[in-house]
């Protein structure tokens, strides 16, 4: 089971739902892993990936490229005075994957995040060839930025495998209420998982 997890925004919750579907498919019996080819800003996100992969890759192996502005790749690179390039991801990528059955790949911020003057998440998505699921912040808005981050996704080609809902807040409303039925009405894609806002407060352990 290969995917690349987007979020139709920044701070949606990626990292904690690619991290609980890790531990979930390597419970059922999956070899995965998660990586994370792109981190601007601290590397906790990052930390939380390898612990959840069982520790097996290296900081270097789970996130090759680190950026220490906490910004879009493209800003964050400038900054340091780098260019952030897909062909050396796309190389990484072939190496950790290996031999390995499974493996989780996260991206930076949201799907359309530009990582270099003409380049984005979705592009790197398409260079490592991976089906797409798309973590969703359960909230007011959400059915239009989902919308448009699944027809983005299928307009170039690729498959969304799947969403997976975050309810962030625990203050409900009618948006809450009904974002799931309508979002798998509207996506014709299947809610892999929810994540309610209890589970979003717990800490996910860091090894």
């Amino acid at each position: 089971m290969n995917h690349f997890i987007t979020g139709t925004d920044t701070g949606v919750g990626k990292t904690y739902c690619t991290a609980l579907l890790t531990k979930a498919l390597r419970n059922a019996g999956f070899d995965t892993v998660a990586v994370k080819p792109i981190c601007c800003g601290e590397r906790t996100d990052v930390a939380i990936l390898r612990s959840a992969g069982g520790n097996e890759l290296s900081l270097s192996e789970v996130n090759p490229v680190w950026l220490e502005a906490p910004a879009a790749p493209l800003v964050a690179a400038r900054m340091e005075n780098r260019t952030v390039e897909i062909a050396p991801l796309r190389e990484w990528f072939t190496q950790v994957r290996g031999n390995r059955k499974s493996i989780l790949v996260e991206g930076a911020g949201g799907w359309l995040v530009p990582i270099n003057e003409t380049q984005s998440v979705a592009d790197l998505a398409a260079a490592l060839d991976l089906s797409v699921v798309v973590v969703v912040a359960n909230r007011l808005g959400c059915l239009n930025h989902t919308l448009l981050t699944v027809e983005s996704i299928r307009a170039r080609g690729l498959e969304c495998a799947g969403l997976i809902l975050n309810t962030l807040s625990s203050d409900t409303s009618v948006a809450q209420l009904t974002n799931r039925d309508l979002l798998q009405e509207l996506c014709k894609a299947p809610i892999l998982f929810e994540v309610g806002p209890d589970e979003n407060s717990l800490d996910l352990q860091v090894a």
